[in-house]
C-alpha cells in the first residue's frame, strides 16, 4: 500500500508537533513537511506537494482558507483536511468552497483523524459529526422520490452523521469494500462528485 504524504500547516507548535508525531508513529504515514504561517505554506506546497494537507484556519497573517483557494486556483491536486477548532457554519462552508475536501475538529480523537486522512485519501470527506450536521441542515430541497435503495439510504444516512467508511461498515455488518461500492453506486445514481453533493441532492427527499 502506498505511503500516504501529509504536510502540516499549524502555527502552534505543540500541535504541529504532536500532529507530526502521530503521523510518524503510524504505519502508512511519513509526514512530509511542516509549516508555520500560509505564506510558507503557499511556496512549500506548490514546490512539494503532499497527498494531503493539514491546514489550520486561524494562522498568523493570511488565513488556511486563503491559503486553499490560492493553491486550488494554481491548479494544485492536493487534498485538503482543514483541521480547526471553528465550527460555525460560516467557517465550515468558506473552506469547503475554496476547496477543502475534509473538515475535522481539533477535539477529535487521534483515531478519528487518522481514520479521517486515510478515507480522504481513497476518495472520500470525511467530517467531524458536527460539521456534517451543519451541512445537511444547510439543505432545503424540495422533497421528491428517491432513486437510491434502502441500504444505499442507510448508508448515506450514515454518511450523513459524519460517520468514516469503517465505522459504517461495523454498524451495517458488512465490509469496508462493500461501504466503498455503495458510495460509489450513489454518486453514480444521484451524478454526484463527493458527500457534500449526495447530502445536498437528497437532504429534502428524506429526512436525514
Amino acid at each position: 500500500m502506498e505511503t500516504i504524504l501529509v504536510s502540516i500547516v499549524e502555527d502552534i507548535s505543540d500541535i504541529r508537533d504532536g500532529m507530526r508525531m502521530l503521523l510518524e508513529q503510524t504505519p502508512g504515514f511519513e509526514c512530509l513537511d511542516t509549516y508555520e504561517n500560509a505564506e510558507e505554506a503557499f511556496k512549500g506546497l506548490s514546490k512539494r506537494p503532499p497527498h494531503i494537507a493539514i491546514i489550520d484556519i486561524a494562522l498568523p497573517g493570511d488565513n488556511g482558507v486563503s491559503c486553499i483557494r490560492k493553491l486550488r486556483e494554481s491548479g494544485s491536486k492536493i487534498q485538503f483536511m482543514v483541521f480547526t477548532i471553528f465550527e460555525s457554519s460560516e467557517q465550515v462552508f468558506e473552506a469547503l468552497a475554496a476547496g477543502a475536501n475534509g473538515y475535522l475538529l481539533k477535539d477529535d480523537a487521534p483515531e478519528k483523524i487518522l481514520e479521517g486522512l486515510r478515507e480522504l485519501s481513497q476518495g472520500g470527506s470525511p467530517m467531524s459529526i458536527s460539521i456534517a450536521r451543519k451541512v445537511v441542515s444547510s439543505f432545503h430541497h424540495v422533497p421528491g422520490p428517491s432513486p437510491l435503495s434502502p441500504r444505499e439510504m442507510e448508508v448515506l444516512q450514515l454518511l450523513s452523521k459524519g460517520l468514516l467508511y469503517k465505522e459504517i461498515a461495523e454498524k451495517l455488518f458488512i465490509s469496508t469494500g462493500t461501504v466503498r461500492q455503495h458510495i460509489h453506486h450513489i454518486y453514480d445514481r444521484l451524478h454526484v462528485q463527493n458527500r457534500t453533493e449526495a447530502l445536498n441532492k437528497v437532504f429534502g427527499q428524506k429526512n436525514l
